[in-house]
């Protein structure tokens, strides 16, 4: 059976295992059940294996792949290649997922608090300006939709998110801001996501919310994890207020 990846070296301490060039639900679910295999074979050497939209970034020590070899590996020519035969014993486990399973089992689902528009979403308008439609319509469209954490990245705990309506698609800013208030709720393209930090950036800003979605001293810094489902539901300024001086996530839905 034709194997449903490629793999490549990533530096010299990494393999790169690639499942095509999309960004689908399909090839998450086979990212995520590398991730659940990996992570869950650990073989000498392994260190932590990062997913993004179509691929696993697999990250190892070449100095303990090295101790570790034994009579069988030690024919091979490179650590990368002992590596990437260790990589596809794990793997041929998902070697049979269809589009059938592609909807993941043991989904977690988070419902996040977003106040839209005005100071907390200044491109609220411009991004209904852009689509045609009236403010309230995006505001709609953005609350309804099923969302699907694909990756964490650019920053700290920041979700790439997929799902967003193609009604509500708008470009990056042509300028972007130097510092994006933390919360901040973003459209960029066809994706939507949240910027946990303070930090620059270049997306549409619709909304914000009061949730802290990276913190530094919890044993799982990023609130959001790849894999999980998200839903925005709208709240007024002074749910936000109340919300963001409570400084927790207990009672999301």
């Amino acid at each position: 059976m034709k194997k449903p990846y490629k793999m490549s070296p990533l530096g010299d301490s990494s393999v790169l295992i690639q499942f095509g060039d999309r960004m689908d639900e399909l090839s998450h679910r086979l990212v995520m059940e590398a991730v659940r295999w990996l992570d869950a074979g650990r073989f000498p050497g392994y260190i932590e294996c990062v997913p993004a939209f179509a691929s696993v970034a697999v990250h190892y020590s070449p100095i303990q792949v090295l101790r570790s070899l034994d009579g069988e590996e030690r024919m091979r020519e490179t650590v990368y290649e002992t590596v990437c035969y260790r990589v596809e014993k794990l793997l041929v486990h998902i070697d049979a997922v269809t589009e059938s399973d592609s909807e993941m089992k043991n989904v977690r689902t988070v419902a996040i608090p977003v106040c839209y528009g005005g100071e907390y979403g200044p491109d609220l308008e411009e991004v209904a300006a852009i689509c045609g439609r009236s403010a309230a319509e995006v505001v709609r469209l953005h609350s309804d939709a099923d969302y699907l954490v694909y990756m964490i990245g650019f920053a700290p705990g920041f979700p790439y998110l997929g799902g967003m309506p193609e009604e509500i698609a708008a470009p990056r800013r042509g300028t972007p801001r130097a510092v994006i208030p933390a919360g901040s709720v973003g459209i960029a393209g066809g994706q939507t996501g949240v910027y946990p930090l303070a930090t620059p950036g270049g997306w549409q800003l619709i909304g914000r919310t009061p949730i802290k979605l990276f913190r530094p001293d919890a044993d799982a810094p990023s609130f959001l994890q790849a894999g999980d489902r998200v839903r925005f539901f709208p709240i007024t300024e002074e749910e936000f207020l109340s919300w963001k001086d409570n400084e927790s996530v207990d009672g999301l839905r």
